[in-house]
């Protein structure tokens, strides 16, 4: 029996390093795509409260005791989210209120006890009754990143039954770390979430070869961020200054199929709701001729484990 689904990536700028009006900007954007009847919506990378892309773009990025810099990094401490939290809460109740699976990337702040102040890249998914279905945290923060944000854990590396079946999530450059590939493919997927901040070529490249190798859906998720929304108190270089509409996050959302063929093909530079009517059947099909956690693995001869538990 062919089983159809219909998924989206909300391919929208936040508001940067604003958590009150990120958040409303998140209802109107889930309300609108409830109006595609979505049975699935997902959110770049740090969508909530933005991704730190000033790290690359700003001179004197680093500097031990820069000002201007420890100003910014608090703002960005305060616009992060703990979980569970009256935030993580409401974006639930989002999810609930819409008829929707909600996968969504946030900047996760603790709030106290071990790791107190951290701040942890992380992968969000809520169910669409409003429950938190999956919480991973990125494993190895990718090079400036490593300035902001700890290392995360195992925890949340798997994939949990959704209203489009198994649903899974890496963030960024763990597309490219084998064996949290492997992890979630033997969790078994039928949809992959790949966060991005832009997915550009190589981003590209990973999204689909994921899907070669899992045999599973990837919506590859990217977001929109102009020059102009940099934090004013850094220093932008003149280029970037002169010219504030330079797209310096610029999408190029996908979604692929199980063959890593584009179902839908990138959009860049676009505010939109990229979405498609997908069929899990084609899962099954495609593991005829390849199947890592199956037929094409070998037990036998390798051995794998993951260490799970949060610490």
């Amino acid at each position: 029996m062919t089983k159809k689904v219909k998924v989206g990536i909300a391919q929208y700028a936040s508001v940067h390093l604003d958590l009150q009006q990120s958040l409303q900007r998140l209802a109107s954007i889930v309300e609108e795509a409830s109006e595609h009847s979505l049975d699935l919506l997902v959110f770049g990378e740090t969508w909530l409260s933005g991704y730190p892309v000033w790290l690359d773009h700003c001179p004197g990025i680093g500097f031990w005791d820069d000002a201007a810099m420890k100003t910014v990094y608090r703002k960005f401490h305060e616009s992060s989210i703990a979980i569970p939290s009256e935030e993580s809460r409401y974006i639930g109740s989002l999810a609930k209120k819409n008829n929707l699976t909600l996968c969504i990337g946030v900047n996760e702040r603790v709030p106290a006890g071990p790791g107190n102040g951290t701040v942890y890249n992380a992968l969000l998914t809520f169910g669409p009754d409003g429950e938190l279905l999956n919480h991973h945290r990125k494993l190895v923060p990718t090079f400036t990143e490593k300035l902001l944000y700890g290392h995360g854990d195992a925890q949340g590396l798997r994939s949990v039954p959704s209203k489009v079946g198994r649903l899974s999530g890496l963030v960024c450059w763990e597309h490219w770390m084998p064996l949290s590939r492997q992890a979630l493919h033997n969790s078994g997927e039928d949809v992959h979430v790949a966060v991005w901040p832009t997915v550009h070529e190589k981003h590209q490249i990973a999204s689909r070869h994921y899907a070669i190798e899992g045999r599973c859906y990837v919506l590859a998720a990217g977001q929109l961020m102009q020059a102009r929304e940099i934090p004013t108190e850094l220093e932008l270089p003149l280029s970037l200054k002169e010219k504030g509409d330079t797209y310096l996050l610029s999408g190029g959302s996908c979604i692929i199929g199980p063959d890593g063929e584009y179902v839908i093909d990138p959009v860049f530079e676009e505010e939109c709701i990229v979405s498609a009517t997908i069929d899990l059947d084609r899962v099954v099909e495609e593991q005829m001729a390849l199947d890592t956690t199956g037929h094409y693995q070998r037990p036998d001869a390798f051995h794998f484990e993951v260490h799970g538990k949060r610490p």
